[in-house]
């Protein structure tokens, strides 16, 4: 198959569904050979079903159950891809989430169980992915993208405080890793995304899904929250992943954020207008 990740092999962390699972598509129908992972096997076997109706051949990907915050998930997921497909180019860090306190506490009030976990997930495991992967990386002259968010940027979030200070955390880490790393040819960037229609709402508020679809649509039709006038979806996420993937694209780029949100950074205002919301 032909495309620009022809001849390319990627890994992408929690790509069993939403932003994941959407990159793993257009990177496998652009050519590349795909490594597919998450915990949840139903949600893998969608993403593995998706894939199958787009045309893609079962050659060019391979589904890995693995809990990416684990060492012994990482090593797993790293080995079969190397086993499967002999090399590695490029490291989507997808994987991430806002956990909800186990005793339902917000603010500064939540658990420091809650801040180990959120860290664990969005921090920790990129660092050790990051880690892991570089000498194949080096080998291949490849590209590592991280998956933060707008939360991380210049205003606060009070209700949910981990998520943005573990986003914010891993934007700082992608500049330090950028400088670092583009002397052996591996560049690292970061995609930051606004609202996108994923599981991530409800997950993170508990709400339904007939009230996080409200949200999205709410938001989406007030240019004061998303001057664009749309909820994001996650293909539009997956574009800007693979505009920083393809090295012939954004060559010179090296530890930049490509802010993704339809302009809702841009707007004044926005914390003070949705104070008790959790925004991906």
């Amino acid at each position: 198959m032909v495309g620009r990740f022809s001849g390319k092999v990627a890994i992408i962390t929690g790509s069993s569904f939403g932003i994941g699972r959407e990159t793993a598509l257009l990177f496998a129908k652009e050519g590349a050979k795909v490594t597919v992972t998450g915990r949840n096997e139903e949600r893998l076997q969608g993403t593995r079903q998706a894939l199958l109706d787009s045309g893609i051949p079962e050659t060019n990907f391979l589904i890995v159950p693995a809990d990416i915050t684990t060492s012994s998930g990482q090593d797993t997921l790293i080995s079969k891809t190397l086993e499967r497909f002999g090399k590695l180019d490029i490291l989507v860090n997808n994987a991430g989430a806002s956990i909800p306190d186990s005793q339902k506490r917000t603010g500064i009030n939540q658990g420091i169980e809650t801040y180990e976990q959120v860290m664990r997930l969005n921090v920790q495991s990129v660092i050790e992915m990051t880690q892991k992967v570089r000498p194949h990386l080096a080998k291949s002259k490849g590209d590592i993208v991280n998956v933060s968010s707008i939360v991380a940027l210049n205003f606060g979030w009070a209700r949910t405080p981990y998520y943005p200070l573990a986003k914010a955390a891993l934007d700082q880490y992608t500049r330090s890793a950028a400088i670092d790393l583009i002397h052996e040819g591996i560049r690292v960037n970061t995609v930051n995304p606004g609202v996108v229609q994923t599981g991530f709402h409800e997950s993170a508020t508990g709400l339904s899904s007939d009230a996080s679809q409200k949200f999205y649509d709410d938001m989406g039709s007030n240019p004061s929250a998303i001057p664009c006038g749309f909820s994001g979806r996650p293909e539009h996420i997956a574009k800007a992943i693979a505009f920083l993937a393809h090295r012939d694209s954004s060559e010179y780029i090296i530890g930049q954020n490509i802010i993704a949100d339809g302009g809702t950074s841009l707007v004044l205002g926005l914390h003070a207008q949705f104070p008790r919301q959790t925004k991906n």
